[in-house]
């Protein structure tokens, strides 16, 4: 006997929104979801950042607002950056207990308590004035293990000033088990590290650095990876891994789904990836020119990143999507 076709129909499936939403295998919980979020020394009220609309530099009262409804939304946390009025060489502002970023973490942290994660980027990008996530030797390079030091350091400072999670963003060879070691000795063992394990030298990077207000001339390639590498990646995670990371991460999102799928089938740790500043501005940009659906670019976007295998995303729509 000839077959009949079509055998079978899948479209049945798809038919019925209600069909749809109980099959779908993929979905973006506000419990799955981290606000980054921009906090800038000496502001009267929040600034606007031009080139990621919606997105701005906080005062410590717009930011503790913010994290408030982040709590609200039931969103995972809140990753905060923090932006001095003054910079130097060495970063010293990231150490200072009363710099902008010790004083945001204390905030936040006082507003929220324990019903949102206050996490905190660490990092020296911000506070050097040459703009590199490290000091530097007196050839210009960026010098890992002095870096290590200032690292271990802000971790401490961050976790004293209520940072549930902190996040070493530097890409420094060794900067998880510096940081553990240091957490621990002071009795900070329960302090999380988010670390930024596979983090890539990305053009996608720009808008941050407005966001940011980055003093960077040149380029992060001798510590950040190289886009074209995958197996170095898995084993970025894998160092990561035994030094003590808690979560690992995979910045940026979109042009690395193979890499946080390859992250998720590598190691049994959670992990996040960045949906980063470019991928936002990009859908932004095509939406105001009413080039694609914002919202369902949005929603597909996140989705996409969960698809490959993220437990987490930190996102600037996380508040949105949450709400929505």
């Amino acid at each position: 006997m000839t077959a009949r076709y079509p055998v079978s129909r899948p479209r049945r499936l798809r038919s019925l929104p209600v069909l749809r939403s109980m099959i779908a295998e993929t979905s973006v919980q506000p419990r799955q979801l981290v606000l980054p979020a921009f906090v800038a020394e000496g502001l009267s009220e929040p600034r606007a950042i031009s080139s990621m609309p919606g997105v701005v530099q906080h005062t410590i009262d717009s930011l503790r607002r913010t994290a408030v409804e982040c709590a609200d939304a039931g969103l995972a946390g809140i990753m905060l950056f923090g932006l001095p009025e003054e910079k130097d060489a060495s970063g010293s502002g990231a150490l200072d207990p009363d710099g902008i970023l010790a004083v945001a973490l204390r905030e936040v942290r006082a507003e929220v308590g324990d019903e949102l994660l206050v996490m905190s980027d660490v990092c020296l990008d911000e506070f050097t004035d040459h703009g590199h996530c490290g000091v530097l030797t007196d050839s210009g390079l960026v010098d890992n293990d002095a870096t290590l030091r200032a690292y271990a350091e802000m971790a401490v400072l961050h976790a004293e000033a209520g940072a549930h999670v902190v996040g070493p963003s530097g890409m420094m060879d060794g900067q998880v088990g510096v940081i553990r070691t240091a957490l621990d000795a002071v009795g900070h063992s329960d302090t999380v590290i988010l670390a930024y394990a596979a983090k890539y030298a990305s053009a996608f990077y720009g808008p941050f650095r407005e966001a940011v207000n980055s003093s960077l001339s040149g380029d992060r390639r001798t510590y950040q990876q190289d886009p074209a590498n995958l197996r170095d990646a898995l084993r970025e995670i894998e160092l990561d891994v035994a030094e003590g990371a808690d979560i690992i991460m995979v910045k940026p999102a979109l042009a690395y789904l193979d890499v946080i799928a390859a992250a998720r089938a590598h190691t049994d740790l959670p992990v996040a990836a960045y949906n980063i500043s470019g991928e936002y501005a990009m859908v932004e940009a095509a939406a105001a020119n009413g080039w694609i659906d914002r919202e369902r670019a949005i929603s597909e976007t996140l989705t996409s990143i969960r698809r490959a295998g993220a437990d987490i995303i930190l996102s600037y729509w996380a508040l949105e999507h949450a709400r929505r």
